[in-house]
């Protein structure tokens, strides 16, 4: 049988493995079950054999066990439609055997309906009729218990059909009465009335029980015909009617049945077909019977073969799936390897890279240390220089304080002694006169005292780094034309101030100082050192063209001027207008942590 399968449904199906291949393998498994149960509902044998055995792979490997148990249902049910009887056996043991374990659901007891209900079928095809009403009879009391009043009519028609078998009539008759007692029947499902209908009638007829027939065919035919979407059935009824008719010796309404029966049945080229053929053989006579029995011989030899190819169609698609599934594991197994060796390559080019790059910082780090000594080194050399002038100024000095105070000043005083003794003259103008001198003599030898006592005070401490920065700007200016203002504040105590943080003062400096001439245009620079909560402010300020801060890229100058802020912890803020100059702020700590 064929009917159309809807398109849509198969498609959003195919669209959702594409992603769950990626991401989750029990919708995958799920997945793979309904195109199963899709394709096996449009009679698409194969293709629902595939994806069901697909489906059964996934869901064994991750013990879905009542989605397993489902699979192999509807395996066990293409089986049966193929006339594996033994195959479909064996495959519903399997799976009642893990709904047995399952705990107790409404979807593992409607599951276990379906399975005793297929084995049930399948007994009955190989004529073990005890085994199969035994099954019949427990899909029905499931159905019962899921009050699933469809498939217990389906399940009390099947009963009813293999006590028909038994030739038990009497009990077949009974359990086809409870379905027809429905008397809405006929209007909620008039296929299955009319089927009902015809296994009656037929159960009737094999018992010898007349008086009903053909009225009883004649109504299933009618319903059939006329209410069933399907005229499958009708196949059957024709072919009832025919052997009804035959027997009644009423040839030509035997033979209108019979070839109704053969002419339904050539769109499915099945079984029924080979009945109707036989039927038409056994009615007509001569060359008409030969021929329909030739027919049937080769329709038989046919459907052998077709039968024979499915199953082994079926074991192939069966070997090739688990064929399919091995090259997956081969695939996924070389796909691993293929990402580990990856990721071992990727993990290595990373410690190289890391090695590598450590080795060039490690060295990096030591230039800039060795850079670090350098410039200590250089300072202390220009300390020490600076403290060679400092310390022959101070020997001049001290030299010239003694000579002022042993010599001048002790002449002076000497002159003022005699000068003193003069004063015995008592005169008003002598006294007048050397009282006159004497006074100037004395202002004289305070004011050659101060200037002794000036020259031979010790130095501010620490003002050997503002000199030596002094020295640096009055060079560079002189070099670079421009005018300067160096102010400080004695309160800073360069003392404390570590090497680290003056060198880098110094070169920012004479930085500042390089841009101003390269860049700025200036005429005029003003170089201011405070002490700000701790911090040492540095302000140059030019008279320059200035520059448009946030459009302007950090040069090498800047940047060399931004590490050494960040070594010494400091910050650094520029403000600058065009044609009215550029100011650098830059404040760091004394002290370094």
């Amino acid at each position: 049988m064929q009917a159309q399968i809807d398109l849509s449904k198969v498609d959003s199906i195919h669209k959702n493995i594409s992603n769950f291949k990626i991401v989750d393998s029990t919708k995958l498994a799920e997945a793979y079950y309904d195109l199963g149960h899709e394709y096996r509902l449009n009679y698409l044998t194969d293709s629902s054999y595939y994806y069901y055995n697909k489906a059964e792979k996934i869901s064994r490997k991750l013990n879905r066990k009542l989605l397993l148990a489902k699979t192999l249902y509807g395996i066990s049910a293409i089986q049966s439609d193929e006339k594996d009887y033994t195959g479909a056996e064996v495959t519903s043991f399997e799976a009642i055997s893990l709904l047995e374990n399952f705990k107790v659901s409404y979807e593992a007891d409607i599951c276990k309906s379906h399975v005793y209900n297929n084995l049930g079928i399948s007994f009955n095809e190989l004529g073990q009729f005890d085994k199969s009403i035994e099954y019949h009879k427990k899909a029905l009391q499931l159905r019962k218990k899921l009050n699933d009043k469809n498939r217990v009519d389906n399940s009390l028609n099947n009963i009813g059909f293999v006590y028909k078998n038994l030739k038990q009539f009497d009990i077949a008759l009974g359990f086809f009465n409870q379905i027809l007692a429905n008397v809405n029947l006929i209007k909620e499902r008039p296929s299955f009335y009319a089927l009902v209908l015809d296994n009656y009638a037929n159960t009737l007829y094999e018992s010898g029980k007349l008086t009903k027939l053909p009225d009883l065919y004649l109504k299933a035919l009618s319903v059939s015909e006329n209410f069933s979407v399907n005229n499958y059935n009708s196949i059957i009824i024709n072919r009832h009617l025919a052997e009804y008719y035959h027997d009644k010796n009423q040839k030509d309404s035997a033979l209108y049945y019979a070839y109704k029966a053969k002419d339904i049945s050539e769109q499915y080229y099945n079984d029924d077909l080979l009945k109707s053929l036989k039927l038409l053989s056994e009615i007509e006579e001569g060359k008409a019977s030969a021929k329909h029995l030739n027919a049937y011989v080769k329709l038989s030899d046919s459907l052998i073969k077709v039968e024979r190819s499915t199953r082994d169609k079926l074991a192939r698609i069966r070997f090739e799936t688990n064929q399919i599934e091995q090259e997956n594991v081969q695939i996924a197994r070389e796909r691993m390897w293929l990402l580990i060796i990856s990721i071992v390559v990727i993990i290595t080019s990373v410690l190289i890279y890391i090695v590598i790059n450590q080795r060039n910082k490690n060295k990096e780090l030591k230039f800039v240390q060795q850079q670090q000594e350098a410039n200590e080194e250089i300072y202390n050399l220009m300390l020490s220089q600076n403290e060679g002038i400092e310390e022959a100024r101070t020997l001049e000095k001290q030299r010239i304080s003694e000579e002022l105070h042993d010599g001048v000043l002790g002449r002076l005083f000497g002159t003022r002694l005699s000068l003193d003794s003069l004063n015995m003259n008592n005169s008003d103008e002598a006294i007048k006169t050397r009282s006159q001198y004497i006074s100037e003599l004395k202002t004289i030898e305070e004011d050659i005292r101060k200037v002794s006592h000036e020259l031979n005070t010790d130095f501010v401490s620490g003002s050997g780094f503002i000199d030596i920065i002094k020295t640096l700007v009055e060079n560079q200016t002189t070099v670079y034309n421009l005018d300067y203002n160096l102010n400080h504040e004695d309160v800073i105590s360069w003392d404390k101030v570590s090497n680290k943080t003056k060198i880098h003062f110094y070169r920012i400096v004479q930085e500042s100082l390089h841009n101003i001439y390269k860049h700025a245009n200036a005429t005029l620079v003003n170089i201011d050192f405070k002490l700000k909560n701790d911090k040492i402010c540095l302000t140059l300020n030019d008279n320059g063209s200035g520059f448009d801060v946030n459009k302007t890229k950090s040069g090498i100058g800047l940047k060399n001027m931004n590490s050494r802020i960040n070594e010494i912890e400091g910050t650094i803020h520029i403000t600058s207008t065009k044609e009215s100059g550029t100011t650098v702020t830059i404040e760091a700590p004394i002290a370094l942590h």
